[in-house]
């Protein structure tokens, strides 16, 4: 789905299921794609120009927060879960709280998040040895356009046939807990992190409900770290981003729109228009003055709410 629905160029006979869009990580670094800054990395966009990009009171050594990926699922995801931020400590790990939007399903497919109502952490422990752990985990039918918030501590699994763009908290530890009696590549059973799972597993979170797809913009992911809003343009529709307020990402999930930007506060003059498709995900900086008009109906994902982080770590 990566290369057939999003035109992304694939190598032949690599299984490729995840896409790393916005990262800043140590392991892993967006390029920036245009524009004056083109080839830098992230982090070096920081370094240089951080109050620019991330506002006066960022600090230039401070990760950035969020990171962006788009999951192709070919096959049901194993059972994981992320320390909440308590447990992460002990375990030297990072928290992850994260948010799925559902941009392709195949009819039938399901997401597998949270526990299933009244679910023991002994009825759970049992069914693990017991290789029978489907009936404990809360299981719903989705259709484009839903998203759910997973939080730290919530297990969570994504069945096969989803394309999904994944907005998370800046942090990669993940403890599988179970694999559905499936086998790796090298055809041994993948590595399991049974005890770290069971310390993280927020053990009254049962059966959280989807934000289903509508016709209407708004909020569709509200947490400490993040807040993220749905935007649907008609066609000549046009949304504005000021510059001054707070750094932004823009997920374009559905449709296409022309874009104009980035504008400084008080400057004159634009740097041009450019066309935008469906799979774009980009980093509106601080300083900028933005102008996204549909081309075709269009559904946008705006991140915000995350800049005052980094003042946190001063």
């Amino acid at each position: 789905m990566l290369e057939s629905l999003l035109g992304r160029s694939i190598p032949p006979g690599v299984p490729i299921g995840e896409s790393w869009e916005i990262v800043d990580r140590p392991e892993a670094q967006s390029v920036v794609a245009g524009g004056s800054r083109a080839g830098l990395t992230l982090r070096s966009v920081l370094e240089r120009e951080c109050a620019d990009v991330m506002g006066p009171e960022w600090q230039p050594s401070s990760p950035f927060p969020i990171l962006v990926k788009w999951l192709d699922c070919h096959k049901r995801l194993s059972l994981q879960v992320h320390p909440p931020a308590d447990v992460a400590k002990q375990l030297h790990g990072e928290s992850k709280t994260e948010n799925w939007y559902v941009a392709h399903t195949e009819q039938g497919t399901q997401l597998i998040v949270g526990l299933k109502r009244d679910t023991t952490r002994a009825q759970f422990e049992r069914a693990i040895a017991e290789n029978n752990l489907e009936a404990c985990v809360h299981h719903f039918n989705v259709a484009v356009g839903d998203s759910i918030l997973v939080p730290s501590g919530q297990v969570h699994a994504i069945d096969a046939g989803n394309l999904i763009l994944e907005i998370q908290q800046n942090s990669d530890t993940t403890y599988r807990v179970y694999d559905w009696g499936r086998v790796g590549l090298d055809d041994k059973p993948r590595k399991l992190h049974i005890a770290e799972s069971l310390k993280s597993i927020l053990w009254d979170n049962f059966e959280p409900a989807p934000v289903r797809a509508a016709p209407t913009s708004g909020v569709i992911a509200e947490c400490e770290a993040f807040l993220i809003r749905r935007v649907l343009l008609d066609p000549g529709e046009e949304l504005r981003v000021p510059a001054g307020e707070q750094p932004r990402l823009l997920s374009i999930v559905s449709g296409s729109v022309t874009a104009s930007g980035p504008r400084r506060a008080g400057a004159k003059g634009d740097s041009g228009e450019r066309a935008l498709g469906r799979g774009t995900n980009a980093l509106l900086p601080y300083s900028g003055e933005f102008s996204f008009i549909a081309d075709v109906p269009a559904i946008l994902l705006v991140t915000e709410d995350f800049g005052s982080r980094g003042a946190a770590h001063a």
